[in-house]
Parts: structure tokens; C-alpha cells; sequence
């Protein structure tokens, strides 16, 4: 897993990889690179890249989350050794925001808004507890895998809902930021000829939905 973000309105010339979670964490700082461990096991969280764009320039066109390619993934590791960091970073390429096909559904047993769904991501099957009112069975919709991140900076993580693990969230239109999205409770149900179960969600089509 590997999240990055760069902001340089909030941030200034920093770029922020997360590669885990933990709630208690040690930092070591040299060369301009942020090294983010855990405090219990040592795994590595992430880094920050002070700087950043004097090791990558096109960082200067970009506001947000980045989706980092092997070449740049192996620059940063350039600038991990250099700092005498040993942990390096690993790309991902991988799709986050994705078609998801419900194939289930079932309440859950401590909410009455809560429901446990089964969704078909093309190359897995995923559980995930979603509370919008308008979730169905057989039906396609977005996905923000685990290692997403939202457009409001949120990341998404493995974690549970009231005792029933949950892998990824179930989207709305207004969580994407698509335009004309209704400012109301709901995920966002895709049209059957949208795409197939695992394919990236794309956001120029979504963005049409509501036109």
C-alpha cells in the first residue's frame, strides 16, 4: 500500500507517502527526508519529502493526492538511501476507486442502519458495512478500496463497524466531489452499462451523471 499526497497551498513543498497506520509513532528527520515508524514493531509508515519538487519537478503541477509511477517511486528511493534510510517504498499502481457489484446484503446485528455487504470487485470479494440508505443488493457502485484516499483527505483502512469488519466504503456521489452531486444521504448506484465489476471508477464519465 502506498498513499501519497502533495498540497503545497496547505503542506508548502512537502510530499506526505503513508504506507501504514499506527497510533503510536517515532520519527527520525536527515537530508530533507521524514522517516515514519511504528512505535510498537518498527514497520514502516511512511515518509515525508521535504522539498519535494527538487526531486520531482512535476510535483509543481499537482495539488493533492499523487499517483506515483515505478520511475518516480524509484527516485524517492534514490533520496531514501542517500538520507540513510533503509526501509524503501514499493510502487502501486494499482486502481483504488473502483466498480463494485453487491452480490449480498444483510443487516447488521447491533445497528439499524448498518448493513453487511458482500461486493464482487472483479479480482476479490470484499466486506463491507455500509449505512446508506439506499444500498441494494445486485446493484453496481463506486468503491474506495483500502489505501484509497478521498477527496476530503480521508484515507480508507481495514478496520470494523460496530464489531463487523469492513474492507473499503461503499461511495456517494458528493464523497467524490462529482459535479452536480446531491447534497444528500446515499451511495452513488452506477447505470449496468457503466462497467464491470473491478474496473476503475472513471471520474470524467461520473462526473456526466449528473449533468
Amino acid at each position: 500500500m502506498l498513499i501519497s499526497s502533495y498540497n503545497p497551498n496547505e503542506m508548502g513543498d512537502v510530499l506526505v507517502v503513508v504506507t501504514g497506520q499506527a497510533a503510536d509513532q517515532n520519527v527520525k528527520q536527515n537530508q530533507g527526508v521524514v522517516q515514519i515508524v511504528s512505535a510498537q514493531d518498527g514497520s514502516l509508515l511512511g515518509y515525508n519529502f521535504l522539498k519535494a519538487s527538487e526531486v520531482l519537478p512535476e510535483l509543481k503541477e499537482q495539488n493533492g493526492q499523487v499517483f506515483l509511477s515505478e520511475d518516480q517511486v524509484e527516485k524517492l528511493n534514490e533520496k531514501i538511501q542517500a538520507a540513510g534510510f533503509d526501509e524503501k517504498l514499493t510502487a502501486d499502481e494499482t486502481p483504488k476507486f473502483v466498480i463494485g457489484y453487491v452480490e449480498s446484503m444483510t443487516k447488521h446485528p447491533k445497528s439499524d442502519h448498518l448493513h453487511i455487504t458482500q461486493v464482487d470487485l472483479g479480482d476479490q470479494k470484499v466486506q463491507i458495512v455500509c449505512g446508506s440508505p439506499n444500498i441494494a443488493e445486485h446493484v453496481k457502485v463506486v468503491v474506495a478500496k483500502v489505501g484509497a484516499m478521498m477527496p476530503s483527505g480521508q484515507i480508507i483502512w481495514p478496520g470494523a463497524l460496530v464489531g463487523v469488519p469492513s474492507n473499503g466504503m461503499i461511495c456517494a456521489a458528493r464523497e467524490l466531489n462529482l459535479k452536480n452531486a446531491p447534497q444528500k444521504p446515499g451511495c452513488l448506484i452506477l447505470p449496468d452499462d457503466f462497467g464491470q465489476a473491478g474496473d476503475a471508477f472513471d471520474f470524467a464519465r461520473g462526473n456526466q451523471l449528473f449533468a
